[in-house]
């Protein structure tokens, strides 16, 4: 598997220049464009990696996989998609017009901006403080990985240059759809978001997944097996936002991306896969990591399709 991994890394570190680093959160720019790793944690604890691996990178879009889970514990499924929908989208992860023209008025889906801010919403504290840190302490257990913080200038340039984030946000307030203080919710995401991790980290967020919510270095299942199914469903249809259906095909394994330029796969009864490459295409999601995974996804037969 570590001549595979190693083989796969090499081949298609050339597609990190294909593609460009975020640049709408300053503090993003600063990544290393050139980067590429990737870890593979089975569920019979195995773990391999290759590339640069150890490379932290703040989680954002993953982290809605996260609060997901947690509004679920929280106030179980079906009160979350009466406020959230499931349905997938051709517009861009943080457009305010399929949020405005929905004839509910609800987030399409909760793996774009709306969804998720409207998702923090959900998770129960009584402060911004004490939600985070249930969204911090979570992270930490699924990930088993006591160290993972904030990168605190990450976080301050998100909050800095938010700004249609809060007008996503306000607008859901004036539905219905998000209650309690805007603000907070809002400081909550920005947190979350600002998480650092490795690829070891989501592939073990996925590996739980992939093991229908039981965490698989010590057999604790966190999430109920009917809540794994369908976070891992709603990732293949709207995790890498309107490139889901082109990344199904191709690939063909449940997803989440994040513009920090980590993916995060679960591939049913098999394994997690954790792969970082800051370098993004036009739709938010890893260039030359879409790539790894669907050398990945022929190389280990694992569509699910």
């Amino acid at each position: 598997m570590k001549i595979i991994l190693d083989t796969i890394i090499d081949k298609n570190r050339c597609w990190t220049s294909e593609g460009k680093v975020a640049s709408y959160i300053p503090e993003l720019f600063k990544a290393d464009a050139q980067a590429l790793g990737v870890c593979i944690s089975t569920l019979e604890g195995e773990e391999f990696f290759a590339g640069d691996y150890e490379m932290k990178f703040t989680i954002q879009s993953i982290s809605k996989v996260i609060t997901l889970m947690l509004a679920i514990i929280d106030n179980g499924v079906d009160y979350v998609f009466s406020k959230i929908g499931m349905e997938p989208t051709e517009a861009a992860f943080n457009s305010i017009i399929s949020l405005e023209s929905n004839n509910n008025q609800k987030p399409l889906n909760p793996m774009i901006n709306s969804g998720a801010i409207a998702t923090v919403s959900l998770v129960l504290g009584d402060t911004a403080d004490e939600k985070f840190n249930r969204i911090l302490d979570f992270t930490r257990k699924i990930t088993g990985n006591p160290g993972i913080n904030i990168n605190e200038s990450v976080y301050a340039s998100e909050k800095a240059t938010g700004d249609r984030n809060r007008s996503l946000a306000y607008f859901m307030k004036g539905t219905g759809i998000i209650e309690g203080d805007v603000e907070e919710v809002l400081d909550v995401y920005f947190r979350q978001c600002s998480m650092e991790v490795n690829c070891r980290d989501i592939s073990r967020i996925g590996a739980m997944l992939a093991n229908s919510g039981v965490i698989v270095s010590n057999n604790e299942r966190v999430i109920s097996r009917e809540a794994a199914r369908i976070i891992k469903t709603i990732m293949v249809t709207c995790g890498m936002y309107d490139g889901s259906g082109d990344f199904a095909v191709h690939i063909g394994v449940p997803a989440k991306s994040g513009v920090g330029g980590g993916i995060m796969a679960a591939v049913p009864r098999r394994m997690g896969i954790g792969v970082v490459g800051p370098s993004l295409d036009e739709k938010g999601n890893s260039i030359a990591g879409i790539k790894v995974l669907e050398e990945l996804s022929k190389e280990l037969d694992l569509s699910i399709f």
